[in-house]
């Protein structure tokens, strides 16, 4: 039996003698790197915090003490050391989760995969136990550099630093990288804490000059706190952390456990919030992913563990379309800027901050920074686009309605992974940005259906200049194009009998047009008359689609967004404006958390399959 195998709760791994933990730590990425190649996952991360994670569960005590992982994506380590290591379903469904999951264990706490809220997670958890009497549990987080630049942390530290006696212990886990190198003052702050060490040494010689003059209040001793005070700042930048009222302990080599552990028991018996700052490489321990300075190994898909290569090449991206478009377009425009927040590489600014670095701003992960600086760019005279994921758009719905929509803010957001995102489960599915933006007065949303259609709504976007608008796009490979039989005041028509009205409008949105027109084959071949219509620009909802409703008898609007105020209640909401006594059916996402699984599974488990909608229509038709 292998080391990592006899480990089936925390509880073997502190009986594990301290010689054979270097051993444990090699089988525990050598386990990663064959079992992740196989399924895709977060490869990097897990690779670079395995040590730390080790060192965490010897000296805590989980699930007494709660481990709070920021993001969640580098729990695997996690996983293994409390008795999950059935990886081979891992990101599947049926499988394990690839963030931590309370269905799967105790010793997971949060489930949702959205950066910078560990810190208000973990003063909750600790101020709780602390009402109820419980002063013997500590509380963990765990927090990245990049996850550290997001406002939501330092919202945070600023309560937990009021707070003198809460046993909480802060680990930044500093990689110097979140997708991509972390930009910006504080990224800047770390890289002196990694590089200074004269301050410790400093007041080690100190302690030794006051136990020979250990005067109270003497010549000694306030010149040691002079010369501490003056220095501090310059010396030490971890003054910036104490002076919030926390404690310091580092910086620590995040890859030797003895050191981990002595650090990790320091702060846990100092009775008040600690920030141990760890020094991490990312990818450790395999040349890859060290060497990876695109960031592939971060998330990655089934790959060749000898090369390091995809197995699959896949073919052309929704994202690869949007890139293109945005280095064209800033070629014509010098008006165009484009924000991201930490996510340069994802969502597809790369070629764009290479051929125009002075025009593109990464805010580290601050989606409610950018929205709103966008709208600050926009009354600049500039037109902002803002590249994120869809899921991420949840983050800044204030801003968008009140600093960009507002403002009449002439703003694009770009939203990659809509819809249905598959693997990375309930957080990260692009599901509610279409019916945010329902809601927002004034505001233009645009769903491509094929890689074609992304800079030509990606050009019309950029021309307004009045109001904010969203283009959206899910994530994967781009199919063939959809070509339209004619165009109705910019609302596309794709299929339609000769002439006449029809039985069924099928409106389809972006990618689940390809579905809309399956549904219209196997509805025409049954005898129904069907047209199905592409509005291009989904909101404010067309006339143009009304007018074609109203020569139907019924109307199925097919979306990969919530059905719940999502573009078919936008549809149903117009018709009934317009006078037209034409029944809508929504087919789209429930109003649930979906579970992780390939898109195809999610969207069939949803009834969001051609031969589901056709069965449900066929009997509303009869």
């Amino acid at each position: 039996m292998s080391l990592l195998e006899r480990i089936q709760e925390p509880a073997d791994l502190k009986a594990v003698p301290e010689a054979e933990l270097p051993a444990l730590a090699e089988e525990i990425r050598a386990f990663l790197v064959d079992q992740v190649s196989r399924t895709g996952g977060h490869l990097g991360p897990n690779l670079g915090v395995v040590e730390l994670t080790m060192a965490i569960h010897r000296v805590f005590d989980s699930p007494r003490d709660a481990i709070v992982f920021d993001t969640g994506h580098q729990s695997y380590v996690h996983k293994l050391l409390t008795g999950r290591q059935d990886f081979s379903g891992l990101r599947q469904q049926g499988g394990l989760s690839g963030y931590p999951s309370r269905a799967e264990s105790a010793h997971d706490v949060v489930e949702s995969s959205h950066a910078s809220s560990s810190l208000s997670w973990a003063h909750g958890i600790a101020e709780g136990r602390r009402v109820r009497g419980e002063h013997d549990r500590h509380t963990v987080a765990v927090i990245g550099d990049g996850a550290l630049t997001g406002g939501m942390a330092w919202e945070a530290l600023n309560n937990i630093a009021a707070e003198s006696d809460l046993p909480l212990v802060i680990v930044v886990n500093d990689n110097e990288r979140s997708y991509a190198p972390t930009k910006g003052g504080l990224a800047d702050h770390l890289a002196t804490l990694r590089t200074t060490r004269g301050y410790e040494q400093f007041l080690d010689w100190g302690k030794v000059q006051l136990r020979r003059t250990p005067v109270v209040g003497g010549p000694m001793e306030r010149a040691l706190h002079g010369m501490k005070k003056g220095l501090k700042d310059v010396v030490a930048p971890q003054g910036m952390f104490e002076d919030l009222g926390l404690k310091y302990v580092g910086p620590v080599n995040g890859h030797d456990i003895p050191a981990l552990e002595h650090a990790l028991r320091k702060a846990r018996s100092f009775g008040g919030p600690v920030l141990v700052h760890v020094i991490t490489q990312k990818g450790r321990g395999y040349e890859h992913a060290v060497n990876d300075e695109a960031d592939q190994f971060h998330g990655i898909g089934v790959i060749n563990p000898e090369t390091g290569l995809p197995i699959q090449i896949a073919g052309r991206s929704w994202t690869d379309e949007f890139s293109d478009a945005m280095v064209e377009l800033g070629r014509e425009r010098e008006d165009i800027v484009a924000i991201t927040a930490a996510m340069m590489i994802p969502v597809g600014l790369k070629g764009f901050a290479d051929a125009y670095p002075d025009r593109i701003f990464d805010v580290g992960i601050a989606e409610q920074h950018a929205a709103t600086m966008a709208a600050g760019l926009a009354y600049a005279g500039l037109h902002p686009v803002v590249a994120i994921y869809a899921t991420f758009l949840n983050r800044a719905f204030d801003q968008l309605l009140m600093d960009c929509a507002l403002h009449k803010a002439g703003v694009t957001f770009v939203l990659d992974r809509s819809g249905v995102t598959g693997p990375d489960g309930a957080s990260h599915h692009g599901m509610w940005d279409m019916s945010i933006a329902g809601i927002v007065p004034g505001l233009h949303l645009a769903a491509p259906r094929d890689g074609q259609q992304v800079p030509v709504a990606l050009r019309a976007s950029i021309d307004i200049d009045d109001a904010p608008s969203i283009i959206r796009f899910p994530k994967g490979t781009v199919g063939d194009p959809i070509v339209a039989v004619r165009s109705v005041d910019g609302v596309d028509v794709l299929v339609e009998p000769d002439d006449g009205d029809v039985d069924v409008l099928i409106v389809g949105i972006g990618s689940m047009v390809a579905t809309a027109l399956a549904v219209a084959d196997k509805l025409t071949a049954e005898g129904l008359r069907v047209r199905v219509a592409d509005p291009v620009w989904a909101l404010p909802v067309p006339s143009a689609l009304t007018g074609l409703a109203g020569t139907a008898r019924r109307v199925a609007v097919v979306e990969d967004g919530s059905v719940a105020g999502g573009i078919g209640s936008q549809v149903a909401y117009a018709v009934r404006q317009a006078g037209l006594d034409v029944p809508v059916d929504i087919f789209g996402l429930p109003r649930e958390f979906l579970d992780h699984g390939s898109r195809g599974q999610v969207l069939e488990a949803s009834g969001l399959t051609a031969d589901a909608i056709v069965t449900s229509l066929r009997s509303r038709l009869a």
